[in-house]
């Protein structure tokens, strides 16, 4: 579908969303800014947007939201990694995936361009994470304190929560089962991704 055919409301939606993404905007701003005779009119379109595939926004948290371009998939084939040693400098992403699984793009809160899965190893993020479960992986380098990472740490591919007060601290990478004990992270730490979502390998 085309931005041509959106209606006029959404087409401006789309341009405010775009502009304001590091400071959202409220309800009732968008409202004023569109000329709109009720926040509920804001409410319809922002929920015509994500229906065609022209908005994501995260279902923890209202105000963190992605525009597309071009609307997503219904279904989104993403390449599944397992949890392997990469050598020096390498990433989990240079080798070739396991599979190809297929995911609704509905419980993507990001473009799904930009997502790829790994199968869980291990208890240590018990019991969030359990071993052999599916971990939907947003690709990025960046990540905030107290985010659960998919990282490089001593060429070893791991999933934990990081902790870091300033960009001058060392930082710690911490389990969150309480019977791993939290770690500094190597000189080779670098983030490969951040953890969006986890599908119980029980399902399969």
């Amino acid at each position: 579908m085309s931005e041509k055919h959106l209606h006029q409301v959404q087409q401006k939606l789309i341009e405010i969303l775009s502009k304001n993404v590091e400071e959202p905007l409220t309800i009732r701003e968008m409202q004023e800014m569109v000329g709109a005779s009720s926040t509920s009119v804001v409410v319809h379109h922002m929920a015509q947007l994500e229906k065609k595939g022209y908005l994501k926004k995260n279902p923890y948290n209202s105000r963190d939201y992605q525009v597309l371009k071009k609307p997503d998939k219904e279904i989104a084939y993403l390449n599944l990694y397992g949890l392997a040693t990469c050598g020096p400098e390498g990433s989990i992403l240079d080798g070739s995936p396991v599979d190809r699984v297929p995911v609704s793009t509905k419980f993507l809160s990001f473009s799904s361009d930009k997502a790829f899965m790994v199968k869980a190893k291990g208890d240590s993020m018990l019991p969030k994470i359990s071993n052999g479960d599916f971990v939907i992986i947003e690709k990025t380098n960046k990540s905030e304190n107290g985010a659960m990472v998919l990282c490089v740490n001593d060429e070893q591919v791991l999933i934990k929560k990081i902790k870091q007060q300033n960009k001058k601290d060392k930082v710690i990478l911490v389990s969150l089962n309480s019977e791993f004990e939290p770690f500094l992270a190597a000189d080779d730490f670098r983030v490969e991704g951040v953890v969006r979502g986890v599908i119980s390998n029980k399902m399969f």
